[in-house]
């Protein structure tokens, strides 16, 4: 009996794992342009700013280059 609740504990947390591990990954970089400029202008940037940090980060690979 003991043993059988062991592997079902066991499962539980290996389940949790990797249920947690797929939700990260689901929310990984790169991030969409327009993402970017929405969270500048909520950070009170100028337009231009935002476009230049946003584009500083196309280049270091977080953010998705613009749809032109």
């Amino acid at each position: 009996m003991r043993w059988t609740m062991l592997m079902v504990a066991t499962a539980m947390v290996f389940g949790a794992v990797a249920t947690g591990t797929a939700a990260v990954a689901a929310d990984q970089p790169p991030y969409p342009y327009a993402d970017c400029l929405a969270a500048a202008k909520k950070n009170h940037e100028t337009p231009a700013h935002a476009k230049w940090h946003c584009d500083e980060l196309v280049k270091k690979g977080w953010i998705k280059p613009p749809k032109k």
